[in-house]
């Protein structure tokens, strides 16, 4: 089995598309989106912690949630 460069999924070389940065650009923009919709949907999941009483865990991902955003800037 011959195998080209790319490993499944990953991106093709697109030195010599220069529509290339740009599909990149875009699909960088969908997950960047797509990872703020879920880190949004953490709000959720910390306040019920907090309501059934598991403050401690509710604390934990709060922090985690927070470097996230912050890396994500």
């Amino acid at each position: 089995m011959r195998r080209t460069g790319n490993a499944a999924g990953a991106m093709p070389n697109t030195s010599d598309n220069p529509g290339g940065s740009r599909a990149r650009q875009a699909e960088a923009k969908r997950y960047r989106v797509a990872a703020e919709a879920a880190l949004d949907q953490l709000d959720w999941c910390i306040a019920y912690l907090h309501r059934i009483r598991k403050s401690p865990i509710a604390t934990a991902v709060a922090r985690n949630q927070s470097e996230i955003r912050r890396r994500l800037k």
